[in-house]
């Protein structure tokens, strides 16, 4: 069976895991998917991401990352672009999501995906993937 929305998929393994309490979440390996993680990590929502090899694509090991009293880092992730309706942030309106929005967005530009703020300073715009807080 084939997936329409992978990245969705990896949004919601990471929020039911963090929900349940899990230490780890094993999602199907892919390029995008790993450098979502690494961006997460990266901005200190995830604690580790393991790569493990199997006879398809292999498995992305992701570590979640919790507070004092077993409080999940992430509250709320959630994706924004999807393949029925993409949104696209041009450089002014990725400027104004710096100001007005909690937490951080990821944004596939021509330069790669980065975060809103790493966006803002360079002066890009892209398609938004996700928001996490």
């Amino acid at each position: 069976m084939t997936m329409t929305d992978p990245v969705a998929d990896l949004l919601t393994r990471i929020r039911n895991g963090a929900k349940a309490n899990k230490n780890a979440v094993d999602v199907p390996a892919s390029n995008l998917k790993k450098e979502i993680v690494k961006i997460l990590m990266n901005e200190r929502y995830l604690k580790d991401l393991v790569e493990l090899k199997d006879n398809k694509q292999g498995i992305l090991r992701v570590y979640l990352r919790y507070s004092a009293g077993d409080v999940p880092i992430i509250k709320g992730i959630q994706r924004v672009s999807r393949p029925g309706l993409r949104s696209y942030f041009d450089s002014q309106k990725v400027k104004q999501t710096i100001h007005n929005s909690r937490g951080m967005m990821v944004i596939s530009t021509s330069q790669g995906l980065m975060t809103n703020f790493e966006a803002a300073k360079k002066g890009i715009g892209g398609e938004v993937l996700l928001k996490c807080w």
